[in-house]
């Protein structure tokens, strides 16, 4: 099987690295990427003196070992246990997918790792809002398996237009964030 994936940011990456994320990211370090092409451009930022680009890529999942996770507990546990800098609980898998995390999308102020909030209204709190996706490629033999297909540069006027959108829906997560916390 094959996926058409996409990274946005200021440089064309030809040959990525897995150790291009945070070690603190929701799925621990690795190359993130999205199979939504205009979720991705929703990364998308204007800096001075730099040219932010859509990178595509296709990838060849055969042979590779991949865990998919959906808005559940053990979900929730990944991203908590990766935060907070323990060790993978995946280890073994060159690539991982599920949501993101939506306190890494819209702003949560910090609470929901700040310990103010139980398990259970953490989860509550990432469960507001639309689920998109992440694929998170964790190992060499997967980045092997990444195949660069093209670089797109965006221009100031499509990446405006994104960050419409979202502010768009941070507005709709703000307020749903706030029913939340005061229930």
């Amino acid at each position: 099987m094959t996926l058409t994936l996409y990274h946005t940011g200021y440089e064309i990456i030809r040959e990525p690295q897995i150790n291009y994320g945070r070690s603190n990211a929701d799925f621990g370090p690795g190359f993130y990427l999205s199979d939504d092409e205009e979720f991705s451009k929703r990364w998308a930022r204007i800096r001075d003196g730099k040219d932010t680009y859509i990178n595509k890529y296709m990838l060849h999942t055969d042979d590779l070992n991949i865990k998919t996770f959906s808005r559940e507990l053990d979900w929730f546990d990944y991203i908590y246990t990766n935060r907070s800098g323990r060790k993978d609980l995946y280890p073994d898998h060159d690539m991982i997918i599920g949501p993101i995390a939506n306190d890494t999308v819209y702003d949560t102020y910090g609470i929901l790792t700040s310990g103010l909030l139980d398990r259970q209204k953490a989860l509550d709190v990432l469960l507001i809002g639309p689920e998109y996706k992440q694929i998170v490629i964790k190992s060499q033999k997967a980045i092997n398996a990444l195949e660069f297909l093209d670089a797109v540069k965006l221009t100031e006027a499509e990446i405006m237009s994104y960050r419409e959108t979202v502010e768009r829906e941070e507005a709709d997560f703000q307020e749903k964030f706030g029913e939340i916390l005061n229930e």
